[in-house]
């Protein structure tokens, strides 16, 4: 037989310089080009912009307000034809009043945040405004927000004016940090979100969300800084959410109100909670429909942690107890792997599930909380099907056969669904 000649497949080498250039056809960027390619294959222009909002006219002096600045720098970047990345330089610092982020772009969009960015101190720079956005992302496909600089809330208005710290006022909304609403492959990374005005940073309908390299930072006695809240979202990853210290409350992974809620597919991967209110938390009121499935929790270093594990089917965040109802959320497939670190409550673990929706396939591994002072740490089980392996303590209530365990501690239990958790 004739033998086949064994094909060569040629090398092709490709060199890129970019280059510093200062000819600027547009305001606000710089090209980066790319040589031709070698043997005749077509020359090619790398078009990725990026846009400094400097010149669009962000002074950076944290007085002038650069608001403006930053919804044409989105603009122009939003509408660019190729890939552009808008750059918030090191060293300056960026007053920034409410602002959307709108989608859909027409192209991928890289936000990068070096220097900082703060809010207005005053809360009446949101008369006639929707209270509960500062920075708001909407409708966009394939961003990416990251850059190593500091986001800062400015809260301390805000949080003088909360009924959680004064209960003769009425009770106000008050604006999340940062919010991303239905986007899609999202990449939020190497960022320090400090004393948002009430929750740091939250994720609602999004699909396809790595978060990555966060710093969530406020006072002890700040009300409400939830750390980040996902809800209504599918395939989410939080990883390595580092250095959490002195916040409220951490991950109020999973929130859900009244009505149907959705949320499968959500992974927090390595975490450091330091002197935080509720650990790793999914909250739902009842009332509710839908469900909350396959959610990892795993790798996280807990530092004197109140309620360091809870599943709570019974949030209440009334002064007046709320009336207890069939419906509630499911929640199914939850893991708790490689939690380890300190409580400041005896109850280290809490699972309080609907009489009617309980809880199941909940899972516990490596799991080792111990009191932050001493004593003893305990776990808590109403209504929660289970099963775990390896090092656990406190002992999980519920046995590795995954039997249903009941506390009957109906004083207890009537007390606790009243509680006001916020």
């Amino acid at each position: 037989m004739r033998k086949q000649r064994a094909s060569s497949v040629p090398f092709i080498v490709l060199i890129y310089i970019f280059l510093c250039s200062n000819l600027t056809n547009v305001v606000g960027f710089e090209p980066l080009i790319q040589l031709p390619r070698s043997r005749g294959i077509r020359n090619r222009v790398n078009s990725k912009r990026v846009f400094y909002v400097d010149a669009f006219g962000a002074k950076g002096d944290g007085l002038n307000d650069d608001t403006l600045a930053f919804n044409d720098a989105w603009k122009v970047a939003c509408s660019f034809s190729s890939r552009s990345r808008i750059e918030i330089p090191s060293g300056n610092t960026y007053l920034v009043g409410p602002i959307d982020f709108g989608g859909p772009c027409q192209s991928k969009v890289t936000l990068r945040v070096s220097g900082a960015i703060v809010a207005p101190k005053s809360p009446d720079v949101w008369n006639s405004l929707d209270p509960r956005k500062w920075l708001y992302f909407h409708g966009v496909n394939h961003l990416t927000v990251e850059g190593g600089g500091t986001i800062n809330g400015m809260g301390e208005e805000w949080w003088a004016q909360s009924c959680k710290i004064n209960i003769t006022k009425s009770c106000h909304h008050a604006p999340t940090a940062i919010t991303f609403h239905r986007c899609k492959k999202l990449k939020v990374r190497n960022l320090m979100i400090v004393n948002s005005q009430q929750m740091h940073m939250a994720f609602t309908k999004c699909a396809g969300v790595v978060a990555s390299r966060l710093k969530v930072i406020a006072p002890v006695g700040s009300p409400n800084t939830d750390g980040i809240h996902i809800s209504a979202s599918t395939r989410v990853e939080e990883m390595i959410a580092s250095l959490l210290s002195a916040i409220r409350q951490w991950s109020e992974s999973e929130t859900f109100h009244a009505g149907q809620a959705m949320v499968y597919d959500v992974r927090v991967d390595g975490a450091f909670l330091s002197n935080t209110e509720n650990g790793l938390r999914i909250k739902t009121w009842q009332g509710g429909s839908g469900f909350a499935r396959k959610i990892t929790f795993q790798n996280v270093l807990m530092e004197n942690v109140s309620n360091p594990i809870i599943i709570d089917q019974y949030y209440c965040d009334s002064l007046q107890p709320c009336p207890n109802q069939t419906l509630a959320v499911k929640v199914d497939n939850v893991s708790f792997v490689g939690i380890k670190g300190t409580s400041a409550t005896e109850e280290a673990i809490r699972f309080a599930c609907s009489d009617n929706f309980p809880c199941e396939r909940i899972y516990l591994e490596d799991v080792q909380l111990l009191p932050y002072t001493g004593g003893v740490s305990r776990a808590f089980c109403w209504e929660a099907w289970g099963s775990s392996s390896g090092l656990v303590h406190p002992s999980p209530c519920f046995s590795c056969s995954g039997s249903f365990i009941k506390q009957k501690a109906l004083s207890s239990i009537v007390q606790d669904k009243s509680l006001n958790y916020v």
